[in-house]
């Protein structure tokens, strides 16, 4: 093989001998190869030659049928220009671009308004290309796919608008800032504007869901909670009607003027009569104030856009009588806690700090008073300051109801002079009432009161000039209402003094429920009787603790004092259970009377002239001296005179104790008959017993 060969010239050491060989075969090699090419070179030449030729031919060739397309490009280009200038004015192109571009934003009301405008006035003139037909057949689908979209986005609005009714509702009543709520409407604007470019079918629907569903929130949100913790969210559809408002103003066709009108009445109503509801069980003034400034601020936020509010105000008129009410009997409670805790005594004061507090309480002022040093006493006890402080701050209450009501001076003056009135003439009248009745209430107490309601009576007018001054109207206007706190304190003064009068009688009563009288002695003592002695000594005491007390009126207690006392110790006499009384127990009986007079006579109240005390026991006083002098032929040849000295002496109260003596005279002298003075002297009370009724006989027929 050729590879030993090699491998056997190498091995064999001809080499060298090999390489010329071989050399010399490439060169024969290369003449032949040369002659060959010398042969064909003429050929070769010329076929060059001509393939240049064609070349040069093809290449104006090209040039041609490059010119040819750029022609018929050219041509087809203007064609299609001028069918385009022709028939798409609006260019179609562009309105499918900007469809497409207003559908992924969205912005339905935009790709609306386009959409309608390539079908009514571009593709008609069109012609019948195939694009065109296209679009065309995709123009409902795109209508339908937006009227779902937005009818999708109109519900998702509704939810929002429901859900973020009370925030957005707080916020436009507070008024801090509209752009807060008139952003959220706006973002949904589109779900409105678009619904105009509906087909009319199209557009009732959408008109007619809209309008369902927002008259079902209605019925939901146009009342007040029950709840008032957070009053301004109570009202959130406060932004119902500012989104109502601000629909129909911005959409045409979504909503009208009549379908407004038609939600705000059905509001009113159901608002009305829901917080008429909630106001009669609210028993808490600071609740009602709150919903009162509630429908003020709900009030003046829908005015502001147009809506009729004035029923809101006529019912806001109807509360201020309950307001009035429920602040009554508050006051009610406070004013018997006063009294109840009051230690109805004189207020110490130490010093002058003490002096200027109290008197920035309460306007007192007395020089007399002021002349004397500390440490010393009021005259009247700390209800006073305290009830007077508390009339204050319900005329304060009654101003903050009258606050933003739109009412004139003139009347939120005459409002709170009335409720005023009523407080003083009711409420308070009442409670000083109930104090002055309670069980176990004594003198000292009454008397108290009785200065407390002097002291409080004086400081009306100062009442009226704090009315005045808070509502710029003075106490003297043409038929501005006047305070009633005279008439109230002087009943409470009266009831008082009547409840002294009553209860020094009962402690009389109890006196006498201790006498015990031997109406059968046969001689009296030399001093009055024990329950007599401590009976003058509690008078006594009592009428000690009156010198504060007007004139009159300590006068008229001891007066009546007197006079009751008189009146039952002859009922003591009179008393059927006493069956006898002998001469002995008149005498007993005419010693305690003396005492009686001696206390009279000493004068236990300033002011009595002369004896005239002395006059509440001048019954006692005839009838007694009638019987111990047995002065009966003056009293039966006097009586009927007017100067007869016996005036006084009643004849059947003569009568009825003359035969309580002689039933006795009979009785504890049984051996009477058989002693001629005795029986002269029951002979004797015969006659006049007789000669008695004679003259009740004459005098009754």
């Amino acid at each position: 093989s050729c590879e030993a060969m090699c491998w056997s010239v190498y091995d064999g050491q001809e080499h060298g001998l090999f390489m010329d060989k071989l050399e010399g075969r490439i060169r024969n090699h290369d003449r032949e190869i040369e002659k060959m090419c010398n042969h064909h070179f003429q050929g070769f030449v010329d076929s060059i030659t001509e393939l240049l030729k064609v070349r040069g031919e093809a290449q104006k060739l090209k040039v041609q049928k490059e010119e040819m397309r750029c022609r018929l490009q050219q041509r087809n280009i203007a064609t299609t220009t001028d069918k385009l200038t022709h028939c798409l004015p609006g260019t179609n192109i562009i309105l499918c671009i900007l469809i497409q571009f207003f559908l992924t934003q969205p912005l339905y009301y935009p790709a609306l308004r386009t959409l309608e405008q390539l079908e009514e006035s571009c593709l008609p003139q069109a012609g019948s290309y195939r694009f065109c037909t296209i679009m065309a057949e995709n123009i409902p689908r795109l209508r339908t796919h937006i009227r779902d979209v937005s009818m999708s986005d109109l519900k998702d609005f509704l939810e929002s608008i429901r859900k973020h009714s009370d925030k957005i509702g707080e916020t436009a009543m507070k008024q801090v800032s509209l752009d807060d709520w008139y952003s959220v409407v706006t973002e949904q604007n589109e779900v409105f504007r678009m619904c105009i470019c509906f087909t009319q079918g199209a557009r009732d629907t959408f008109e007619n869901y809209y309008r369902k569903q927002r008259r079902k929130q209605a019925r939901l949100v146009l009342q007040p909670h029950s709840n008032m913790v957070r009053p301004l969210t109570a009202f959130s559809h406060a932004f119902f009607f500012v989104v109502e408002d601000h629909i129909l103003h911005t959409t045409q066709g979504l909503v009208n003027r009549a379908y407004v009108e038609e939600l705000w009445e059905l509001a009113l109503s159901k608002t009305i009569a829901a917080l008429r509801t909630h106001s009669s069980y609210c028993t808490d003034p600071d609740l009602i104030l709150d919903l009162k400034n509630l429908i003020v601020l709900f009030a003046d936020t829908l005015q502001g856009y147009g809506f009729p509010v004035n029923q809101l105000f006529d019912m806001l008129l109807e509360m201020r009588d309950q307001y009035g009410e429920i602040l009554l009997k508050k006051w009610n409670q406070s004013f018997r806690q006063i009294l109840d805790q009051d230690n109805y005594s004189p207020i110490p004061v130490a010093s002058p700090e003490e002096y200027q507090r109290i008197a920035c309480q309460f306007p007192f002022q007395d020089p007399e008073l002021d002349k004397i040093p500390f440490p010393k006493k009021l005259p009247f006890s700390e209800f006073v300051p305290k009830v007077y402080s508390q009339l204050k701050e319900f005329i304060y209450a009654c101003l903050k109801y009258s606050e933003d009501l739109h009412l004139s001076s003139t009347e939120i003056d005459d409002m709170i002079r009335k409720s005023t009135n009523l407080l003083l003439t009711r409420t308070l009248s009442h409670c000083l009432q109930y104090a002055i009745k309670k069980k176990n209430v004594g003198l000292a107490e009454l008397v108290q009161i009785i200065i407390n309601t002097t002291h409080l009576e004086q400081s009306c007018h100062y009442l009226e000039e704090f009315i005045s001054n808070i509502t710029n109207v003075p106490p003297d206007t043409i038929n501005a209402t006047k305070l009633y706190g005279t008439s109230t304190f002087k009943d409470a003064r009266h009831a008082a003094e009547e409840e002294i009068y009553t209860n020094l009688n009962q402690k009389i009563d109890q006196f006498l429920q201790l006498a015990d009288y031997d109406w059968t002695a046969a001689q009296g003592g030399a001093q009055a009787s024990d329950y007599l002695s401590d009976l003058i000594a509690f008078l006594c005491s009592t009428f000690a603790v009156f010198t504060h007390l007007p004139g009159k009126v300590a006068q008229t207690a001891c007066m009546s004092a007197c006079k009751h006392l008189s009146t039952s110790l002859l009922q003591l006499l009179l008393e059927a259970d006493v069956r006898q009384v002998s001469m002995g127990a008149l005498q007993q009986f005419n010693v305690d009377v003396k005492e009686c007079e001696r206390f009279a006579r000493a004068g236990p109240v300033p002011g009595f002239q002369g004896d005239t005390l002395l006059l509440a026991f001048i019954d006692l006083r005839q009838l007694l001296d009638l019987f111990t002098q047995w002065d009966w032929s003056t009293y039966l040849a006097d009586y009927g005179r007017p100067t007869c000295k016996y005036l006084r002496v009643n004849p059947h109260t003569a009568l009825a104790l003359l035969e309580k003596m002689k039933d006795t005279s009979r009785k504890n002298n049984m051996f009477a008959q058989f002693r001629k003075n005795e029986r002269d002297k029951q002979k004797l009370i015969d006659t006049v017993v007789k000669q008695l009724r004679n003259l009740i006989a004459t005098n009754q027929a």
